[in-house]
């Protein structure tokens, strides 16, 4: 059965979309924490993430919960994330919505 990557990628931001950041009452995609969503052939998927800052509180919890709820995903083979802070978080990162969400607009 050939799977949409496609399709598949907008499955992976929605699971993502139900993650939070526990600190902001913003999912973790809107927050703009996530960089890069990497599906290989094999359905192996790879989140390139940052966090807002790198002591942040659920820096041990809050990779592991993304891989969990990605892994979840039928189609999904395997997940892995990998955390990076370069370029380091910063507000502007984050969607008009969480702006919005957060009274900064």
């Amino acid at each position: 059965m050939e799977i949409d990557v496609n399709a598949l990628g907008e499955k992976i931001v929605k699971v993502l979309k139900t993650i939070f950041d526990p600190e902001i009452p913003v999912d973790i995609y809107e927050l703009g924490l996530i960089y890069d969503v990497f599906v290989s052939e094999d359905y192996d998927v790879k989140i390139l993430m940052t966090l807002t800052t790198p002591n942040c509180p659920v820096a041990e919890t809050l990779p592991l919960e993304v891989e969990e709820k990605i892994r979840s995903i039928n189609e999904v083979r395997n997940a892995e994330v990998e955390i990076t802070f370069d370029p380091p978080w910063n507000q502007d990162l984050m969607s008009e919505e969480a702006k919005f969400e957060l009274g900064m607009l």
